[in-house]
């Protein structure tokens, strides 16, 4: 052994070795593994053991993990090439458990087609013996390429093509099965054509079956639904490996959407995918592409103006503490505050105190310190500015900003807007309206209308919970939290002051977004103590809503997910997670899935009837936006009247609720003097 021969080792090694010869004996005797422990199973107990599928499943889609999850179980699945996998190892006294046989595959073994390019005629000849037709369009720096497919055939139309084509795009009665329906339509007519006959799109499927997935990029879809990995040469690369061929993504299309529309049939959303999301895909496209009109010159007037505000405020930011920082900084600020200014932070981090907006608004109102006041004016300030020159440079060739509408950015089923948001826009505040100005009328329209609706989640809370008092107020046109404070105080409904008013509304809205008492008590500057007390007075004269959202719960629990008036799905797999932030912020968001995403229902399907109504009457009057609760028309000469007829009744009659919808409509030069 080494040991036994130390004394042939030269130099420090052999040295030190020989120095330390009793400690090397005590941690080799320390170090040997022990082979002779009895386990009380035998060797072929520990043998891999094939994993079980259907948790591997459940557990992997809820991180997300697509690739992962078939290369899993093609390795280590019941079928897998490696059969073995680790599992519970059986004894002589307990029988080895049985495997359950492995879950059917959603769809036979398939094989994607190879592409084949025809002439025009060759391919409508084609197109008129299909049923459904998929069908896909990318955009070329030479113009449009078509990808079109069925179950066995893909054909690409790389040439020109005639008004043939375009009718066939156009006639309702050829049924078309796409991804993306609202961008396929807006490029359709960026080009000046259209389509119409789209039966299915796996891009609205997808979104319903999970909306709290992550993308929905077409070949994880694929990977996820049909069980095969697409191969695409990279785009990025200077010479494409393949040439663009729209007919792989066609035929991605038509492979999914029977799949996926069979499940949304089985989760009873099928009402919602046909009724609301597919239409709503038709009218938001045609919004995109008409877009709004926008004054530059006053827009451009208000950036000039907060970039001025902005400057002045910081160097009045900057005589207060004697020097000149980064305001925008974390550190810099953390060294103001925390150290020459002596303030105690109100939360801690890793790197120091926290320097966000609500930690310094709390600091602020503990100290009234003068440069805190500076620093959140900056910020409010900074912050209008940027949102100002982001829709400036997003004003286009035509004057005009036509913002992308996404359907399915949200787990709610509410629109969100991008390039640029026009929905974080403030509402209630004086340079939120200055922005508004700035989006008027179109040459040829007299005017600006909105429509909003008025507090349409406390209505749709009114019907779900059933509450008699809520159903009572919204009934009688009386001002509700007026209505709702003297209930809960105890006075007459002329004698509930601001302040009241002001506590009930809190209160109001935050449980349809599920507000704690400790919430409320930020939010209200009361003691936790009296929130408390609030709520329960709340809840003894408005029991109904303590009822309903105590069973919206607890059904999601038993379920794993929410469900909108409509029925609608969004899934809540963390309502029972063992983590108690997880699992609270679940209930959350639970309670206010089923309120938010009713209004968002709601609005999409006032909006598609408006957009269907001004198409029959032949109105030249246009739809131009939708944001939160709120539609904005741009109004024809002579059609004012007509309009408002039109869209007060489509609004307030789309759905029969327990308590009237109520809509404020307003009329004026820009969209904020529409403001109502």
């Amino acid at each position: 052994t080494i040991l036994d021969n130390s004394a042939e080792v030269p130099g420090k090694v052999g040295e030190s070795l020989r120095e330390n010869y009793e400690l090397a004996l005590r941690n080799r005797r320390l170090n040997h593994l022990v082979r002779d422990l009895d386990m009380g199973v035998d060797f072929e107990s520990f043998r891999l053991t094939a994993v079980d599928e259907a948790q591997v499943r459940n557990a992997f889609s809820k991180m997300h993990f697509k690739t992962l999850t078939e290369r899993v179980l093609r390795l280590r699945g019941i079928a897998g090439t490696q059969t073995n996998g680790l599992g519970s190892a059986p004894s002589a006294n307990r029988p080895a458990p049985v495997q359950e046989k492995a879950p059917k595959p959603a769809v036979a073994t398939i094989e994607i087609p190879p592409s084949k390019d025809l002439p025009e005629a060759e391919l409508m000849k084609w197109l008129s013996s299909q049923d459904v037709v998929g069908l896909e369009i990318e955009e070329t720096d030479n113009g449009l390429l078509f990808g079109f497919a069925s179950s066995a055939t893909r054909i690409f139309l790389s040439g020109k093509h005639s008004s043939i084509l375009a009718s066939w795009l156009s006639d309702e009665s050829k049924k078309k099965v796409l991804f993306d329906y609202k961008g396929t339509k807006r490029l359709l007519m960026e080009h000046g054509l259209d389509i119409d006959g789209v039966s299915d799109d796996a891009l609205l499927l997808a979104y319903l079956l999970n909306p709290v997935r992550r993308n929905f990029f077409v070949d994880e879809l694929v990977e996820e639904y049909l069980g095969i990995a697409v191969t695409r040469s990279d785009p990025n690369q200077l010479i494409p490996e393949q040439a663009i061929d729209p007919s792989l993504d066609a035929w991605l299309a038509f492979s999914l959407a029977p799949i996926m529309a069979s499940q949304v049939l089985f989760q009873n959303q099928d009402s919602v995918y046909r009724q609301i999301e597919l239409p709503s895909s038709r009218s938001l496209a045609l919004m995109e592409s008409v877009g709004v009109l926008i004054d530059a010159k006053l827009l451009q007037s208000l950036f000039d103006s907060l970039s001025k505000e902005v400057t002045q405020i910081a160097d009045e930011a900057f005589k207060i503490i004697g020097k000149e920082i980064n305001l925008a900084s974390p550190k810099q600020l953390q060294v103001v505050l925390f150290e020459d200014l002596g303030m105690k932070g109100t939360k801690s981090l890793k790197t120091g105190f926290s320097t966000n907006a609500a930690a310094l608004t709390e600091l602020f109102e503990q100290t009234g310190h003068p440069f805190l006041e500076k620093l959140l004016a900056h910020r409010d300030s900074t912050k209008l500015k940027q949102m100002v020159e982001t829709l400036l440079k997003a004003v286009e060739e035509d004057s005009k900003i036509h913002t992308t509408y996404v359907q399915t950015g949200t787990s709610t089923g509410r629109l969100s807007s991008e390039n640029p948001n026009l929905q974080n826009i403030p509402i209630r505040n004086p340079r939120g309206a200055q922005i508004r100005d700035a989006f008027i009328a179109s040459k040829g329209f007299e005017s600006i209308m909105t429509a909003d609706y008025s507090q349409i989640e406390m209505r749709i809370m009114a019907h779900l919970s059933e509450d008699p008092g809520l159903i009572e107020a919204f009934k009688a046109g009386e001002d509700l939290h007026r209505f709702v404070g003297s209930r809960i105080f105890g006075v007459k409904p002329q004698d509930v002051t601001s302040e009241m008013r002001a506590q009930v509304k809190a209160m109001s809205y935050g449980l349809v977004y599920g507000l704690s008492e400790y919430g409320l008590a930020k939010q209200l500057g009361l003691s936790n103590a009296d929130a408390k007390q609030l709520m329960k007075d709340y809840f003894e004269r408005f029991g109904g809503v303590r009822r309903y959202l105590a069973k919206v719960v607890e059904d999601a629990k038993a379920v794993g997910y929410t469900t909108t008036y409509h029925g609608r799905r969004r899934p809540f797999d963390d309502l029972n997670s063992s983590i108690f932030q997880v699992r609270e912020n679940a209930r959350r968001a639970a309670l206010n899935a089923p309120i938010q995403g009713t209004a968002a229902d709601i609005m999409k399907m006032a909006m598609n009837q408006i957009q269907d109504a001004i198409e029959t009457k032949e109105m030249q009057s246009r739809m131009l936006l939708q944001v939160h609760d709120e539609l904005v028309f741009e109004v024809f000469p002579g059609e004012a009247k007509a309009l408002e007829e039109l869209v007060l009744d489509k609004m307030s009659n789309v759905v029969k609720l327990s308590v009237p919808l109520d809509v404020q409509i307003g009329t004026g030069k820009s969209w904020d003097k529409a403001a109502h």
